[in-house]
């Protein structure tokens, strides 16, 4: 702005013009609520909003920093990264129903992933003849006029409504984030008409610390030592986690679970770092392959804490005779239509708070059989060295010309450190990923906890916003970086100054097609005439895309030789404030077998 329209902006206010609207006081209720970020994409249902935010600045009243966003997936993700990484929610703001509809895989990330977001809609005015200030003045109006835009959320939030006047705002937005960061957390929606948010109001005295989240559940005292004695007594314990490690403080009491009573500690479809991959309790991951878990299958207790799929009982389930105990914020999966894990005892309930509980009685424990322990925990730390050992040997390239999909996680591993955070998304690769890039300190491994992809570019953008001294590593698959929309992604990152790295595991082409068919018909016509409509030939230049959006540094690598250096030169261009994307050639999707 010219310092001659400042002047006279300042001079107006003086003189009393500048308004208080409901735009006001909902920005207001974000900024007490703590919201750091609104990652907007706007449209003409936003002028008030926008008014407000120019006011403000005059005014030199501090509300939440605005990122502009291009596309509402890459806007969602970048809130769902930020609260991954902070554990506080942001803002999401979109444009009528063609935005809401725009968030959709995004939207799904965050309800499954159980991550809490503040989204804010705005809708079609509901005046057309100048009733009220904000009365319909453009085309789209009429066109973007639905019956219930609030619907087309409503399956995967926990709460939405509709701002209909001003004077109550603060109010339902303290009351929308109370439900966001409350137990099973999750995303929540509301939506306003221009001549709402337009409307002046008197200022509202609302004290924003009378909604605060729920507190943390607990096990009721008798059910703390039942399931504490059935871990004592059992010849086979196992535990099984997915996303305890969403609370980085429950990670230790994890470990200090595990080696009162050497349980090993086994991870299902993991997000987060849940247990030191170093750790000698630890003893592996499992995904989609259609194989018998060992220790699953000969265990005789098995405590679930934080998982939504455990295991895949089609290929991979306890024996019948083990007792199983559940414990989770959402134990019952109330979303999901076809759930079940037939449990002896299921308890709703935080995992810190309950590893907690079991703790403190196992210490009050005087008689626990110590050489049973010994024993067991020295043959399950031969089980950790073996498998560690197994998947080194995997590292080792058979074919120099042919780049792994492990030996360019090794080559990861070796450049970054263990305060990098690493985003993954790479679909076919994540048992790789899991294995060959083990990590160790909590809150340094995400992934979006879902299945609608294209998380990880958004992602990145709010986890650099979050922890902006450290280095963000994305890896993701080909067709998951086009699904990220690297466009916006990458104009974001420049303009916004959060570099990141991103790791293209590019195999020419749609591996998990290929390989849920193959699962389902591995003798099937498709798999003796090798057609999958899965390949992306001719191959794109994905990296170049991000160097156009952006100016991030962008390779292609096809010779194993000139990995390493890539990746170092790679990392030293993003900590100068440059975004790098390498593209890694890898055999083609349909030379690689099940």
């Amino acid at each position: 702005m010219s310092s001659e329209k400042t002047s006279m902006a300042l001079a107006q206010a003086a003189t009393g013009n500048f308004k208080y609207t409901t735009s006001s006081a909902l920005m207001e209720a974000l900024q007490e609520s703590g919201v750091s970020y609104i990652f907007a994409n706007l449209g003409s249902d936003h002028p008030a909003i926008i008014e407000s935010w120019a006011q403000a600045q005059l005014e030199q009243k501090e509300f939440p920093k605005v990122i502009i966003c291009p596309h509402e997936m890459v806007a969602l993700s970048a809130a769902h990264g930020f609260a991954q990484v902070s554990g506080k929610p942001q803002a999401v703001f979109v444009h009528v129903e063609c935005g809401t509809q725009n968030m959709g895989g995004a939207i799904h990330n965050a309800a499954r992933g159980r991550v809490p977001v503040f989204i804010l809609a705005g809708a079609s005015p509901y005046t057309q003849e100048g009733e009220l200030l904000g009365s319909r003045n453009e085309h789209i109006h009429w066109l973007q006029d639905v019956f219930d835009q609030r619907g087309i959320v409503r399956e995967y939030v926990k709460y939405d409504n509709e701002i209909r006047t001003g004077k109550n705002v603060k109010q339902l937005v303290h009351r929308a984030l109370q439900i966001a960061e409350s137990d099973p957390k999750g995303p929540v929606y509301l939506m306003a008409p221009r001549e709402v948010l337009e409307a002046e109001i008197e200022p509202p005295a609302v004290d924003h610390r009378g909604w605060k989240p729920l507190s943390s559940c607990a096990i009721a005292p008798d059910d703390v030592a039942k399931l504490a004695e059935n871990l004592i007594k059992a010849e086979h314990p196992l535990i099984v986690t997915s996303y305890l490690g969403r609370n980085t403080e429950a990670v230790s009491e994890l470990v200090k679970l595990s080696e009162k009573l050497a349980i090993p500690v086994l991870e299902s479809v993991p997000n987060y770092v849940n247990f030191p991959a170093d750790h000698s309790m630890h003893v592996g991951y499992q995904w989609n392959a259609p194989v018998q878990n060992e220790l699953l299958s000969q265990a005789d207790y098995i405590l679930v804490i934080d998982s939504d799929i455990p295991w895949i009982p089609l290929v991979n389930k306890p024996a019948d005779g083990c007792a199983i105990s559940y414990i989770d914020v959402d134990p019952l999966k109330e979303k999901t239509p076809l759930w079940y894990i037939p449990s002896e005892s299921f308890f709703k309930a935080d995992s810190l708070v309950a590893l907690q509980q079991l703790n403190s009685y196992i210490d009050s424990v005087n008689d626990l059989n110590q050489e049973k322990i010994s024993n067991r925990h020295l043959q399950i730390a031969t089980i950790h060295s073996k498998q560690r050992k197994e998947w080194k040997e995997n590292e080792t390239l058979q074919n120099p010309a042919i780049i792994t999909p492990q030996y360019l996680t090794a080559c990861i591993r070796e450049a970054i450190d263990e305060n990098t955070i690493v985003l993954t998304e790479s679909i076919t690769n994540y048992d790789v990923v899991s294995k060959h890039l083990p990590r160790n300190t909590p809150g340094t491994l995400f992934g979006s906890g879902a299945s609608s992809l294209g998380w990880h570019g958004g992602a990145a953008i709010g986890a650099k916003l979050a922890a902006p001294e450290k280095m963000i590593v994305n890896l993701t698959g080909d067709g998951t970086y086009i699904f990220s929309n690297p466009t916006p992604v990458h104009w974001i990152s420049r303009k916004y100054n959060v570099p990141f790295l991103t790791v293209i595991y590019n195999n020419h082409g749609w591996g998990a097609p290929r390989m849920s068919t193959l699962g389902v018909h591995p003798n099937g016509i498709a798999s003796r005439t090798d057609q999958f409509w899965v390949n992306f030939d001719p191959v794109a230049d994905l990296s170049k895309v991000a160097e156009a959006a952006g100016g991030a540094y962008a390779q292609i690598i096809e010779r194993s030789e000139e990995l390493m250096d890539s990746l170092v030169k790679a990392i030293k261009m993003v900590k100068s404030g440059r975004s790098a994307v390498l593209d890694v050639r890898l055999q083609n999707v349909s030379q690689q077998q099940l």
